[in-house]
């Protein structure tokens, strides 16, 4: 029956040549005990690994391994053989190659059975089962094989190869090594399978009993040769490491190994004494409703419910209370929860996963401590720094499951260094008074260097956006644990007192808190979380808790930080490559857009960086929404396995989610409420002896106040309704659209932001043709491939030319039909607006500049302020039908034929921004809020303003001359005409430079004296006097002239002067009569404010100052300057006017400007004259007065001659 069985698994053809090849091996020895290897002993070996790799590689089947493993090849022959090689026959090239062969087949033999599941077969399903089981007991025949040390057999066997300089060494030397690695590396790997029953002691196959043989048969020193030389000797060796060092340490508590032996027994009794109060705390609850012998007979109610129906509830702890009756009724419901229809991680993964928990003995764990202690001082570095650039490089021996590995041993040694640090530092504390004793500061972060560069972080971001994209959720708990660490070791880095290790913590804190990337991954990864395991679960909470502490402790600190922000840059590239086409874009289309679709994946991947000031607030709202919270109630589902600082991570978000930001409201969830409830209330609460009890018993607290408060607000925004509506949004989770209006009683309002009006663009100078400008104007727009945009402009041009055309025909007619009634009248044309025909249309008018740039060039319109969306385009009443035509026939040229432009330039070089173009000629304006802000400090600013300019007398000739060179002058380019602005612009800056406070300030202004200036005033006191009695006089008498008549009026030059004032001098003096009317009542209020009486005189003394002047010369200057400003007529007068005698009023006014000389009498004034040249030359009205800029009189000497 048994042979019946077995060829139902195998083909007994191959059974019988693998069990043929089994037996000439070797045996026992008939004549004594001993193992007697056969004579063809090596070339059978030679065949059985022939046999492995022949039939089940290459049919991807187990059954040779079967026969192998049923034929007890490995205890009863391959470890008989290597005990017959003692240290002593190190020589014996024979039994070296017999050695090496049996190595190379229990290699193969215990390989890891890591099949894909859908590659797995029929004939896997069969066999993993048994060879699974026969690997546990390869290792149990390896570790503690009597004859002889196997895992230091292994190690003599590579040792040859090992001594050999990585130059001198052979593929079959490499090999050599690789091969007593891997055979480590697979002992370390081999576990008893959980789903299969025992076969023996499973303490003979531990962590414990590996870690124990490891360092009796010095494979622990042979990892750290390998370790030390990764980067330099054995750097094709470093990912087997890297394999042997996972499987040798995931599961073991890193802080428990550093720990003294009393510590590790008061650690378990604490556990074991929190184990027990939980216990004690189910119990409790349960036997407040438990049976007891009382209640052995049955009990049923009837509980009505609102509807009138009747539910029924049995037994006797339904009868105690309502609240009890509920809880029954709720509990006896059946709820068909959905099943998560995604694929759920394997969390107990015995080969891969890192979460499981793993005890070791006293010896094995003073073992391991020795062995990570010399690991951290001599091989971290080297083996890390060559591992990186292995991934980093891709190259061929890391394969992905390296990838975790290599992250998760980063984030067990930086545990395991922090512990040992703590542990020096506790020792050194203790023993303060033995001086033998280690300085705790000799302990720095050097032997962790390799993993805290730049580099590292670059990689580990990388590798976790890749992790998190591909939802490899088991890659990124790695990743997670790794960047936690990292985060941690520069933490305790930043409270060192070494300056050194202050300097790398802050630049390294600098490095990680500069990218906005990181910070949106942690974020999208804690939102993330579904159905990934509580192991990944706490990775993410923990790495988001001290990620958001340690980066709002930085920011405190350093109150400037800047951070990098990406955005993606594809409009801008886009438009880019629209402007400037290249010639095969336009010869192929389809190459084009083969080119295009390519450039389209490139700009993927272009990325626009801009820094700005990092704002803490900001940051932490993006963990204010719904999904984050469901996260961290995941985690605290778990509250009755979690740990204090588990619990005390969970208690800061909800209290920084609830108080600091104010958003209680999202915990306003029926699911919610009733976690916390039961945390704090019970049944089956948290114990309240447990640490940080009071603290959640205070925020469940004020989270149902605040509830209530919520449910309970009857305020005028939320209507009667709100009661009803707040209880239905406890049902279900928070949106953001809904969120401030559950907050707050009201929608948010929000300012639609007014659209910003493009750059307005003009054609340079140089283009000076209209018909050359039209065509620039169109080249642009097809350059820039808007044809529908131009055809558009065409059609309502030719709709304006006919408009207008047709009132041109109506008005010729009506102007003939008048002209022959004698009645013609001129009528302006009408405007003809320009009506876009839909939305888009209206948004492209208002932000296409270059259409915006056609439109002004033919001579259209725009009404309204430049930030009116609204505003329309018109054809102005000044065009033509005649001009509308020529402008329409000069864009059909100039879109049939384009025209061209020196020097290789397109139509889009000749225009510029309209900005750039005032600021290129030069244009500058001088205000009081300019001068406030230059004397801010720029140098380059001048301090005063620009020099008054002579007024020279032009020569006939000269001028002519000047007229003749202008009109013959040829055409300037670009680059003169900039050249020419720019030497303007110097010269006039260096003529303002050279502006002193002497012509404002002089000498004299510095001398005090009280005499003189009792004598000034005394004077202006009387100049006021006689001029306000003067001025009465005159407007006396001019009033009685007026009710006189005509008749009063003097013959000869008196009536010219009357008749030149009749129209404009009549208006000054309303003028002056009211400057004098107000100056009056100044006066009667202050008598020390006496600036307007000056000021009118002055305006009298130029309105009198020649009768024979004629009104055009009046006119004349009246439009060569403006009126004076308010600020400037009421400018104090500084210069003295004395008045001897009592003087006509034209007198007064001339000396009150210095326009003569001192004439004591009118007859200085000129009575008539035919010749203008022979009168005296004056300047005009506003220019007698002082000239007044910013508070500085800048008359200079020429004024006063």
């Amino acid at each position: 029956m048994e042979v019946f069985n077995k060829s139902q698994t195998v083909d007994p053809e191959v059974r019988a040549y693998v069990y043929s090849l089994v037996n000439a091996v070797g045996g026992q020895s008939t004549l004594d005990d001993r193992y007697s290897i056969g004579d063809d002993a090596l070339a059978v070996l030679n065949d059985l690994l022939r046999w492995l790799r022949l039939y089940d590689d290459k049919t991807n089947r187990y059954d040779v391994k079967r026969c192998l493993a049923e034929a007890n090849l490995v205890t009863g022959d391959l470890l008989e053989i290597l005990a017959l090689w003692p240290e002593e026959a190190q020589d014996n090239r024979w039994k070296s190659k017999l050695a090496l062969a049996c190595l190379q087949i229990m290699v193969t033999l215990t390989w890891p059975m890591e099949v894909a599941e859908e590659k797995t077969t029929m004939n896997h399903m069969r066999h993993r089962p048994y060879i699974q089981l026969a690997q546990v007991g390869y290792k149990r025949g390896i570790l503690h094989c009597e004859d002889a040390k196997i895992l230091r057999t292994a190690v003599r066997i590579g040792l040859r190869s090992m001594a050999e300089a990585r130059r001198e060494r052979s593929r079959r030397d490499e090999g050599i090594i690789k091969l007593m690695l891997y055979f480590f590396r697979n002992l370390a790997m081999i576990t008893q399978p959980q789903e299969l029953p025992s076969q023996g002691d499973e303490n003979e196959i531990s962590r414990s009993a590996t870690i124990e043989a490891f360092h009796e048969q010095d494979v622990f020193n042979l990892l750290l040769t390998v370790g030390s030389a990764a980067n330099d000797e054995f750097q094709e060796h470093d990912v087997i490491v890297l394999e042997t060092l996972f499987h040798l340490l995931k599961g073991v508590d890193a802080k428990k190994l550093f720990m003294e032996k009393e510590q590790v027994a008061n650690e378990e009794i604490n556990e074991l004494q929190s184990l027990m109060q939980k216990e004690k705390v189910m119990l409790n609850s349960y036997n407040k409703h438990a049976p007891t012998r009382h209640n052995r007979f049955g009990t049923m109610l009837w509980v009505k419910r609102d509807d009138e129906r009747l539910s029924t509830v049995t037994g006797q702890n339904s009868i105690t209370n309502a609240s009890t009756t509920l809880m029954q009724m709720d509990a006896t419901k059946k709820y068909n929860k959905p099943k998560y229809r995604g694929k759920l991680s394997n969390e107990f993964n015995e080969t891969s996963d890192f979460g499981m928990r793993t005890d070791l003995t006293e010896s094995a764990r003073k073992h391991l401590r020795t062995f990570i202690e010399d690991f951290l001082d001599s091989s971290f570095n080297p083996l890390f720094a060559s591992l990186r650039k292995a991934i980093e490089r891709e190259t061929d021996r890391i394969v992905p499951s390296n990838h975790k590995q290599f992250w998760f041993l980063i984030s067990w040694f930086l545990t395991a260094e922090a512990a040992r640090r703590d542990q020096k530092r506790a020792k050194s504390a203790w023993h303060a008074d033995r001086p033998s004793q280690v300085n705790p500061e000799d302990n720095t972060f050097a032997y962790i260097a390799a993993v805290l560069d730049q580099e590292t972080f670059v990689l580990l971001n990388r590798h976790m956006q890749r992790a998190f994209d591909d939802k490899s959720w088991q890659d990124l708990q790695a990743n997670l644990l790794c960047f936690t660490q990292i985060l941690l070791t520069v933490q305790s880095m930043a409270e060192s007192t070494d300056e050194e290790d202050l300097e790398i913590a802050e630049n390294i804190q600098n490095r990680i808190f500069y990218e906005e990337s990181t910070h949106d991954r942690i974020v999208a990864i804690c939102r993330g979380y579904t159905h990934q395991g509580f192991a990944y679960l706490d990775a993410v909470t923990e790495c988001v808790h001290v990620f958001v502490r340690m980066l709002e402790r930085y920011s405190k600190q350093n109150a400037d930080l800047q951070i990098r922000s990406k955005r993606r840059a594809r409009k801008k590239q886009k438009r880019k490559e629209q402007s400037h086409p290249s010639d095969d874009t336009q010869q192929d289309t389809t190459a084009a857009d083969d080119r295009e679709n390519a450039a389209e994946d490139e700009r993927e991947a272009h990325l626009t960086a801009s820094e700005r000031k990092f704002d803490f607030a900001r940051f932490s709202a993006k963990f204010l929404s719904q999904n984050c919270v469901n996260t961290f109630i995941s985690l605290l589902h778990f509250y009755g396995d979690l740990s204090p600082a588990q619990l005390k991570r969970c208690h800061r978000f909800f209290y920084r989610l609830a108080f600091k930001h104010e958003l209680a409201v999202m915990l306003f969830r029926v699911d919610i409420l009733m976690l916390f409830q039961r945390i704090v209330k019970g049944p089956n609460g948290l114990d309240t002896s447990v640490e940080g009890f009071k603290e959640w018993e205070m925020l469940v607290q004020q989270v149902f106040r605040r509830c209530i408060k919520w449910v309970e607000r009857q305020g005028r925004q939320e209507g009667e309704g709100w009661k009803e509506a707040a209880v239905v949004e406890m049902l279900f989770s928070k949106i953001p659209s809904t969120l401030f209006y559950l907050q707050n009683g009201f929608e948010r309002v929000v300012e639609k932001r007014t659209p910003r009006p493009p750059a307005e663009l003009e054609i340079k100078a140089s283009v000076t043709e209209e018909g050359k400008r039209v065509g620039v104007a169109v080249s642009v727009m097809l350059e820039l491939g808007n044809v529908e945009g131009l055809e558009w402009v065409k059609k309502q041009l030719k709709s304006a030319v006919d408009e207008r055309q047709v009132w041109e025909d109506e008005s010729a007619a009506r102007a003939a039909a008048e002209a022959s009634a004698e009645e013609a009248t001129t009528i302006a044309a009408p405007t003809i607006f320009i009506t876009p025909a839909n939305d888009e249309r209206k948004s492209q008018l208002f932000k296409d500049k270059h259409l915006r740039l056609l439109l002004t060039t033919l001579g259209l319109q725009r009404l309204g302020t430049p930030e009116d969306t609204e505003a329309s385009w018109i054809v102005p009443s000044e065009l033509s039908a005649q001009e509308l035509k020529d402008t329409l026939e000069q864009i059909q040229k100039a879109e049939f034929e384009p025209p061209t432009f020196d020097d290789g330039k397109n139509a889009q070089d000749l225009v510029r921004n309209k900005s750039a173009g005032a600021a290129r000629r030069g244009a500058t304006t001088f205000s009081d809020s300019e001068s406030s802000a230059a004397g801010s400090g720029d140098e380059d600013e001048a301090a005063f303003p620009p020099n008054p300019r002579e007024k020279l007398t032009a020569d006939p000739a000269q001028k002519k001359k000047k007229r003749l060179t202008r009109r013959n002058r040829t055409e300037l380019t670009e680059e003169q005409v900039k050249d020419r602005a720019d030497e303007r612009r110097k010269r006039e800056k260096e003529r303002n430079s050279k502006v002193k406070s002497q012509l404002y300030i002089t000498a004299s202004d510095d001398e005090s004296d009280e005499e003189r200036d009792a004598e000034f005033f005394r004077r202006e006191e009387e100049t006021r006097n006689k001029m306000s009695g003067i001025i009465k006089h005159q407007l006396r008498k001019e009033a009685a002239g007026g009710a006189s008549g005509d008749g009063g009026e003097k013959k000869g030059t008196k009536r010219k002067a009357g008749k030149s004032d009749e129209n404009g001098g009549s208006k000054k003096m309303k003028k002056a009569t009211k400057l004098f009317s107000d100056d009056e009542e100044e006066n009667e209020q202050a008598s020390d404010r006496s600036r307007s009486p000056i000021s009118f005189s002055t305006e009298m003394g130029v309105d009198v100052d020649s009768d024979e002047d004629s009104s055009e010369d009046s006119t004349t200057a009246d439009n060569e300057q403006p009126p004076p400003a308010p600020d400037e007529e009421e400018t104090p007068s500084t210069s003295p006017t004395v008045f001897d005698q009592d003087l006509p009023l034209a007198e007064v006014a001339a000396n009150t400007v210095n326009a003569w000389k001192s004439s004591p009498a009118v007859e200085a004034l000129p009575i008539e004259d035919e010749d203008e040249d022979d009168a005296p030359v004056r300047k005009p009205a506003a220019a007698q007065r002082r000239n007044v800029r910013t508070g500085f009189i800048i008359d200079d000497d020429s004024d006063e001659e």
